[in-house]
């Protein structure tokens, strides 16, 4: 632990600096990330369960294309082909973006619409979970097709799904370090630095594995109190009326 408080290389601060600045960097992606798979992930699997053929097609090509795809493609395809694609205004603003902004914005994309396809499964299995009688119930009462989502479907889904989605919330922080491939010094990224510069390599890894560690039980803290918050109450283990 000693390393941390050692002076950089540069004399401008310490390795505790870095791995501060590195988390930060972490989070950020992680919890960006997250927003953008929850609603868009949200998104594709409300089309995933809506009556007809078309737009549950959509659906479907969208999840199997992020889904199928491995990350650290993506991440390269985001960084590297996506300017060359977009009109030449646009990609040379992609590519001439201040660091570490050509590289977060790109791995924000990527790992939030990654991460959306797993979610637009879980939450279509949770709204298919759901009895038919819930819809009928809900038309028979005059909701329009909105309203039955969001006010009768979806709170019930989502407290079907939510172990999976705790899941997924503990994997994001995990998936940032696919990030340091394109350039975004984030916490992997940063104990590659410190290792190079002092060549402890058990030391630099092994705090940013406990950061890793803590960021985890953390998040599955956070989501334990929404599952509990979310629970019905008076079933087994719900919050008391």
């Amino acid at each position: 632990m000693s390393l941390l408080f050692e002076t950089t290389p540069d004399g401008a601060g310490r390795y505790i600096d870095w791995l501060l600045n590195g988390l930060t960097w972490t989070l950020s992606l992680a919890i960006g990330a997250w927003l953008i798979a929850l609603v868009v992930g949200t998104a594709i699997g409300i089309l995933r369960t809506l009556p007809g053929r078309f737009t549950p097609g959509l659906g479907r090509i969208y999840v199997e294309l992020f889904r199928n795809i491995p990350l650290l493609v993506q991440m390269f395809l985001w960084y590297f082909v996506l300017p060359e694609l977009l009109p030449s205004s646009l990609g040379n603003a992609m590519k001439q973006m201040a660091p570490p902004w050509g590289s977060f914005i790109p791995a924000l994309l990527c790992l939030g619409l990654f991460t959306s396809a797993r979610i637009a499964e879980q939450v279509r299995s949770g709204l298919q979970a759901l009895p038919a009688g819930q819809t009928q119930a809900a038309f028979a009462l005059g909701f329009n097709r909105p309203a039955l989502y969001y006010l009768v479907l979806l709170p019930q889904a989502f407290r079907i799904i939510l172990p999976t989605l705790t899941n997924e919330f503990m994997t994001i922080f995990k998936n940032t370090s696919v990030a340091l491939t394109i350039g975004l010094v984030e916490l992997t990224a940063t104990a590659r630095e410190i290792n190079e510069n002092t060549f402890r390599t058990f030391e630099a890894f092994g705090i940013v594995t406990i950061a890793y560690f803590l960021i985890a039980l953390c998040a599955w803290q956070i989501m334990s109190l929404v599952e509990r918050f979310m629970q019905t109450p008076g079933l087994s283990g719900g919050r008391k009326p």
